[in-house]
């Protein structure tokens, strides 16, 4: 009975993040249902890489023959003189193919329903409740992306008022990714203290660096840690992932448009995992625990089950707490297809055999490679040397001047 009644739950969709391509190529490779990315200048994310408004077609275009859908962010607060701008985008947008655009600005929100382009209403608008949701779906909103802020039993009853009243409108929520201490995002120490707004885009992070404070008699002078005055653990919800997919949630979204390739490629793949072993009924709490100790290994600040069940007590980070690093290596030189054996240049540091390797390009995806043995002309050797090449057998395939790095366990802070 209880199989049958996992099995009736619909999966939720999982979004995934991409700051540039390789993100992007990643995020697919691991099983996104869709992915969500920027154009530069106007989102929430200013300081990734971010897409030229050009390569919307592209994007669109390999993303539709994966199977995968693409959301445009175009979430920030809109000047009058950028509204032009934006129209240009959002035309673009259009044409292109894009699945939805993810905003809150209403003068976006009427430019984009204008244009017959599919609305999903940004976190930044703070819906915590219902009747908002309600109002949103009645102006044309087909998804609803919920403040961070909002208690899974909150959640439960919008997702039953939707329900209730067939309202055409979903619900999306995070899962898992880098939390602000501000509700929503709406803080103001960036703007005040470089005039960079976090509202558009461009939080310096103040609230994440080290800062001396003297008193007035210059008596005491204290010394506030990197990474903890106002700092946030990350959000981490695997422990409760299946709490949050029976309580209907139709969308679950990955933070880290600004995150590594390889930070994307291991949060995908665990909350891909974690979605199709609860649906086959096989999501134990032994999967959950190595499903969260390989969360672990990529960028994190600690974790937190965020606002889920209340006010998060013990969330200030203290330090990263990230299990392994990159160390930059070199880059391929060349790669035989037909026996899938790379030649690498080693820039820096050396190369011991049993090492494990990160590769990654503008059109390569994060993939993670042993160096189960290693060549210089053809015979088979323990160590390289930095300024040396060496050949190395991989499961996939790759590029010339993709970069390689050595993935290793990081000295703690």
């Amino acid at each position: 009975m209880k199989r049958k009644k996992i099995h009736s739950i619909k999966k939720p969709e999982l979004v995934c993040p991409a700051g540039d391509w390789a993100s992007l190529l990643t995020a697919v490779e691991n099983g996104a249902d869709s992915v969500y990315f920027g154009v530069k200048g106007i989102n929430m994310r200013n300081f990734a890489t971010n897409f030229d408004v050009a390569e919307l077609s592209k994007i669109m275009k390999y993303l539709h023959a994966h199977n995968t859908r693409g959301y445009l962010t175009l979430n920030v607060i809109v000047m009058n003189h950028e509204l032009n701008k934006v129209l240009k985008i959002l035309k673009k947008a259009k044409s292109a193919g894009v699945d939805a655009v993810i905003l809150w600005d209403m003068a976006v929100f009427s430019m984009a329903r204008e244009l017959g382009l599919r609305v999903h209403i940004s976190t930044q608008a703070s819906i915590s409740n219902f009747k908002a949701l309600k109002y949103y779906a009645k102006l044309g909103a087909k998804r609803v992306v919920l403040a961070r802020e909002c208690k899974l039993a909150d959640i439960k009853d919008i997702v039953k008022g939707i329900e209730k009243e067939k309202i055409n409108c979903e619900v999306e929520s995070f899962i898992h990714g880098a939390m602000c201490i501000s509700i929503s995002g709406r803080c103001f120490l960036s703007s005040y203290s470089s005039g960079k707004s976090a509202n558009r885009g461009e939080c310096q992070q103040y609230c994440r660096r080290e800062f001396s404070i003297i008193d007035d008699s210059k008596e005491g002078k204290y010394i506030l840690g990197q990474d903890y005055v106002l700092s946030a653990k990350d959000l981490c919800s695997i422990d409760f992932i299946d709490k949050l997919i029976k309580a209907g949630i139709h969308s679950f979204k990955i933070e880290g448009r600004m995150r590594s390739p390889e930070y994307v490629k291991v949060a995908t793949s665990v909350y891909r995992c974690a979605i199709d072993t609860f649906s086959q009924g096989k999501l134990t709490l032994a999967l959950k625990r190595n499903l969260k100790q390989e969360l672990g290994n990529v960028f994190t600040r600690g974790f937190s089950s965020g606002f889920y069940y209340g006010i998060p007590q013990d969330a200030l980070s203290r330090r990263n707490e990230h299990k392994y690093e990159k160390v930059f290596l070199g880059e391929v030189t060349k790669f035989y297809k037909k026996i899938n054996v790379v030649e690498i240049l080693v820039r820096n540091k050396g190369l011991r055999q049993g090492a494990e390797l990160l590769f990654m390009g503008n059109k390569t995806p994060a993939c993670f490679a042993k160096a189960e043995e290693i060549q210089q002309k053809h015979k088979f050797v323990k160590t390289v040397k930095q300024g040396e090449y060496v050949g190395i057998k991989v499961p996939f395939l790759l590029k010339r001047n993709d970069k390689v790095f050595l993935w290793q366990k990081r000295k703690s802070d």
